[in-house]
C-alpha cells in the first residue's frame, strides 16, 4: 500500500469516527462499539483478500492506548471543579471505586479459577483488568447526565483507572518477589509510596504552570503534552503510579485560581489565563478523540471473527458481566437506600485500561501469570457486553429530559420565590372600582 493509499485511509478512518461520535451523541449508542466493528470488518476483508495482518499492530496498540489514557484521565480532571460542595460526590466517587474494585477482583479470581483451572497468580492478574472502569468509554457516556451525576462518572471512572493500575502493578510485584498478595508491609510500602507520588505530583504541577507562564512561544501546548507523556513514561519505567500525576495536573490546573498560592498566580492575567485553559482543553480532548478513535479501530482490527464462534465465550463473558452488574447493584442499593438505584448501576463499561493490561500480561516473562483460555476475544465479548448494559441503563429513562427538570429544581430550590396573593389583589380591585363608581 503506497503513502497516498494508506493517507486515503486514514483520512476515511478519522471523518467515519467523526460520523460515530455524532451518532452516539444523538443516539446515546457508544462510539466505541462502532469502531471496534469497524476494525473487525477491515480485518475480515483484508483476510478475504489474503492481506496478512501487520506485525506492528500490537505496538501500536500500546502506544495509542498509552496516550490515550493519558488525555482521557487529563481531560477529565480539567473538567472537574474542587470546592467544599464537591468533596461529597469526590469522596463517594472514590469509594465507589476502591470497594467495587477490590469487590470484583475478589469475586472474579475465585470464578477464574473455577470456570479454567488456572493458577492463583493468573486468576488474580486477570480479573483486576476486567475489573476496571474504563474512563475512555464511562466519561463521554455520561455527556447526557446532569452536572453532579457527571462528575461522580468522571471522579469514579478516574480513580477506577488509577487505583486498577495501581493493584495491577503491586500484584505482579508481590508475585514476582513470592509474597504474599495481602501483607502489612507491602501495603505500608505501597501507601508511603502513593503519598510520595502526589507529594511529587503536586511539584510537578508547579514546575510545568511556571512553564506555562514563562513560554512566550505560540506552540506552548503540545510541548506541555509532551512533557506530561514524559513523566507518565518515567515513572512506568520506575514502577510508580504516574497516573495520578497527570490527574493532579489536570486538577490544579483547572482550580488555579482556588487551588494555587499567590505567587504563582502573580503577573498573570485572569482573562489570559482562562483564554489559555480553554485552548488546552480543546487541544486536549481532539487530540482524545484521535488517539481513542485509532486504538479502538486497531483493538477491532486485531481480532479475527472465527475466535469469536466459541459459544463457551460468550457464556463466560455473560457470567461475568452478570457478576459485576450484581456487585454494583448491592453496592449502589445499600450507599443510596433505595431498591432501584438509577442509571448510574448500569454506568460500568470496560475498554481501553483492561486491553491495555491484558497486553502487559502477554509480556509477562513467568508462566504462571499466563492463560490461553482468557484471551482478548473473551476481553472483546466482555468490553461489548459492559457497554451494552450501560446502553440499556442510559435508554431507560429520557435522560435529558429528567435532567433538565432537575436542573430546574435546584435552581429553583435556592431563589427565595413570593407567590402574590391574586384574591387579596382582586379585593382591592374591586375596592376601587365601587369607589370610583361612588365618587
Amino acid at each position: 500500500m503506497d503513502a497516498t493509499s494508506i493517507l486515503i485511509v486514514f483520512s476515511l478512518l478519522v471523518v467515519f469516527s467523526y460520523l460515530f461520535d455524532s451518532f452516539a451523541r444523538k443516539t446515546k449508542f457508544p462510539s466505541v462499539i462502532l469502531l471496534m466493528l469497524t476494525g473487525i470488518i477491515t480485518r475480515a476483508v483484508l483476510d478475504l483478500y489474503g492481506f496478512s495482518p501487520w506485525g506492528i499492530l500490537d505496538d501500536l496498540i500500546n502506544v495509542l492506548g498509552t496516550v490515550g489514557l493519558i488525555l482521557i484521565v487529563l481531560e477529565g480532571a480539567l473538567e472537574l471543579e474542587i470546592s467544599k460542595e464537591k468533596m461529597g460526590v469526590m469522596l463517594s466517587g472514590f469509594a465507589a471505586a476502591f470497594v467495587l474494585l477490590l469487590a470484583n477482583i475478589y469475586i472474579l479470581t475465585q470464578l477464574l479459577t473455577l470456570f479454567f483451572e488456572i493458577p492463583y497468580e493468573a486468576a488474580v492478574l486477570h480479573a483486576i483488568p476486567l475489573s476496571i472502569i474504563s474512563s475512555a468509554v464511562a466519561i463521554p457516556s455520561a455527556s447526557g447526565y446532569d452536572t453532579k451525576r457527571k462528575e461522580f462518572v468522571v471522579y469514579e471512572s478516574t480513580f477506577s483507572d488509577i487505583l486498577g493500575i495501581l493493584i495491577f502493578s503491586y500484584a505482579i510485584r508481590q508475585f514476582e518477589s513470592q509474597a504474599a498478595l495481602v501483607e502489612v508491609a507491602s501495603l505500608t510500602n505501597l501507601g508511603l509510596q502513593l503519598l510520595g507520588i502526589v507529594v511529587i505530583s503536586v511539584g510537578i504541577t508547579f514546575v510545568l504552570f511556571q512553564l506555562i507562564k514563562s513560554i512566550v512561544h505560540p506552540v506552548k501546548f503540545f510541548l506541555l503534552l509532551a512533557l506530561l507523556v514524559l513523566v507518565y513514561a518515567i515513572g512506568k519505567y520506575l514502577h510508580l503510579p504516574a497516573l495520578v500525576t497527570i490527574f493532579i495536573f489536570g486538577l490544579i490546573l483547572s482550580n488555579s485560581k482556588n487551588v494555587l498560592p499567590a505567587f504563582l498566580l502573580k503577573g498573570v492575567k485572569p482573562e489570559k489565563l482562562e483564554e489559555e485553559l480553554k485552548s488546552f482543553h480543546i487541544l486536549t480532548a481532539e487530540s482524545t478523540f484521535l488517539a481513542r478513535t485509532f486504538f479502538f479501530l486497531f483493538f477491532g482490527f486485531s481480532i479475527t471473527l472465527g475466535n469469536l464462534s466459541d459459544p463457551n465465550a460468550y457464556f463466560y463473558g455473560v457470567v461475568i458481566v452478570g457478576v459485576m452488574l450484581l456487585a454494583r447493584y448491592l453496592y449502589m442499593a445499600v450507599t443510596t437506600l433505595k431498591i432501584n438505584p438509577g442509571s448510574l448501576t448500569y454506568h460500568a463499561p470496560r475498554g481501553l485500561i483492561s486491553i491495555l493490561l491484558f497486553f502487559q500480561i502477554k509480556e509477562l516473562d513467568n508462566p504462571l501469570f499466563q492463560s490461553e483460555q482468557i484471551d482478548q476475544n473473551l476481553l472483546l465479548i466482555v468490553i461489548i457486553l459492559s457497554i451494552a448494559v450501560l446502553l440499556a441503563g442510559t435508554l431507560k429513562k429520557p435522560t435529558q429530559q429528567l435532567t433538565t427538570t432537575e436542573n430546574v429544581k435546584e435552581d429553583l430550590s435556592d431563589v427565595d420565590i413570593t407567590i402574590p396573593n391574586f384574591d387579596a389583589q382582586n379585593e382591592d380591585d374591586n375596592a376601587d372600582n365601587e369607589k370610583t363608581l361612588i365618587d
